[in-house]
Order: structure tokens, then C-alpha cells, then sequence
């Protein structure tokens, strides 16, 4: 019985997501469809990766992962389908791969599937459900099309450090409105070192790392390492993006002492 996640900017007020589940039941009866989000911003490729990178391995293997943002194909944003980790996705190559994946390995190959209907706005529904029927019954990858030797690298900012200092930026907001930054723990224990440190993000200041939300009092900021990896920024039982006036890209230096 084949498993295959939905992940899209469609919203639910829609026809979209049941056009899409309804294609997949008349292709695969027996399907267990599992909605990761349906709730990306517009062609909001950073944060639809970041949600599927910290999720898909939690599913069994073989898996396959549909992602509907951004869809429209072109000559060098080609539809592709992709396995790795054991698990299979089918989307455009518009950078989301490798910010899903990372140096992870893969074998790619380029839709060459002929899509189920004369118009090209719903990708999703009359291509990508073709091709993960065809995934599901056991068709050999190299059947659906030719070999992709190279996917689209995505240049993402990394922190700059030195030896007293880690400046990085945050990189997504939660819907709690916790945000998360681009450094990890491995990274601030290296740079650390045993020493005291001092978090600036925004206006605040924090010399804690914590290891829950509840280890400060309502409404208190605090800063943890989230099971995705990276340093979060939090408000015990607040919104800490409208709160302490965050955004994606916004700065976040930790100076060591």
C-alpha cells in the first residue's frame, strides 16, 4: 500500500488539495495520503523545504513525497522525480531539492511522463500523481524518464564566525511564531568553547541556552536548540516574531566572552 505526502501553498478554501487526493484514489484505491501542509506562503521554497527536510524521514521508507509549490516548469526548472534516504520525490527543480536534501545522495531522472490533460496550471494534479502511480506499482525509476545527472544548488547564507563571535540570520518562523536561525549546536559548541556567551537578536539580549520553552516564566524570551538542529528563538507562551518584531533574514550574533 503505497504512502504519499502532499506539500503545497494551495490553502484550503480551494479546490486543489481534494482534486489532488481524488486523482490519487482513482489511480492507487488503497493510498494512505498524509497532508504534510497545505499552508506555504506563495512559492515560498525556503520554508516548504525547510518543513519537508525535518519531517520526511519520519516516514517509512519508500515513501513518496509530492510537492506542489512553484510547479510551472521550464527549460532549466525541469519536473523531476527523485529518490534518496529510500524515499521518492516528485516536484520542479526550483532550488527545493537541495535545500531538502543537502549533500545527501540521490538518483534523479526528468518527467518525461506525458500529463493526463491539454492545460499546464495544475502540474500536481494531471503529472505528478501519474508519475507517483507509476513509482507505487513498481515501475523501474529509469522508466519515467532520463537520468538527471544535477540538481539545482541552492547558495544558502552560512554563518560567518571568528573566534569570539557567530553572526547568522533566522531562517524561518514556526506557527507559533518561534523563529529558528541558521546555526546549529554542533556550531556554537565548537565556536563556544566552555565559555559565557551572550545572544543579540533584535533588541534583546540572552545568555542562556535552555532545553524547553518552560524552563522561563510567561511571557519570557528564550533561546533552545529545536529538534530540527538549529538555535530557536521563543517566547514562553507568546509570539516571538510579532512580539520582538523578527522576520526571516533577520540577524542573530552570539558573542562569546
Amino acid at each position: 500500500m503505497a504512502i504519499i505526502t502532499l506539500t503545497s501553498d494551495w490553502g484550503q478554501s480551494d479546490y486543489y488539495v481534494a482534486a489532488v487526493k481524488g486523482a490519487i484514489l482513482s489511480a492507487l484505491p488503497d493510498a494512505t495520503i498524509v497532508d504534510i501542509t497545505h499552508n506555504i506562503e506563495p512559492w515560498d521554497i525556503a520554508s516548504a523545504a525547510f518543513i519537508i527536510r525535518n519531517c520526511y524521514q519520519n516516514f517509512p521508507k519508500g515513501t513518496i513525497h509530492i510537492i506542489g509549490v512553484e510547479t510551472e516548469e521550464s527549460s532549466d526548472k525541469p519536473h523531476i522525480a527523485l529518490k534518496a534516504n529510500g524515499h521518492y520525490f516528485i516536484g520542479t527543480d526550483n532550488d527545493i531539492f537541495s535545500l531538502i536534501l543537502g549533500d545527501t545522495p540521490y538518483e534523479a531522472v526528468t518527467i518525461e511522463v506525458i500529463q493526463d490533460s491539454d492545460y499546464f496550471t495544475f502540474t500536481t494534479r494531471d503529472r505528478f500523481v501519474k508519475v507517483a502511480a507509476m513509482i507505487a506499482n513498481g515501475l523501474p525509476f529509469n522508466e519515467i524518464g532520463s537520468a538527471y545527472p544535477e540538481i539545482r544548488r541552492c547558495i544558502t547564507f552560512q554563518p560567518t564566525i571568528d573566534s569570539s563571535s557567530i553572526h547568522g540570520i533566522i531562517t524561518f518562523v514556526d506557527s507559533y511564531e518561534n523563529v529558528v536561525t541558521n546555526i546549529t549546536k554542533e556550531l556554537f559548541e565548537k565556536i563556544r568553547n566552555g565559555r559565557a556567551f551572550e545572544i543579540r537578536v533584535g533588541k534583546y539580549l540572552i545568555d542562556k541556552v535552555c532545553r524547553s520553552y518552560t524552563e522561563v516564566a510567561m511571557p519570557d524570551i528564550v533561546a533552545l536548540f529545536g529538534s530540527h538542529g538549529f538555535l530557536e528563538i521563543a517566547l514562553n507562551h507568546g509570539k516571538a516574531a510579532s512580539l520582538l518584531g523578527l522576520s526571516r533574514d533577520s540577524s542573530v550574533d552570539i558573542i562569546f566572552k
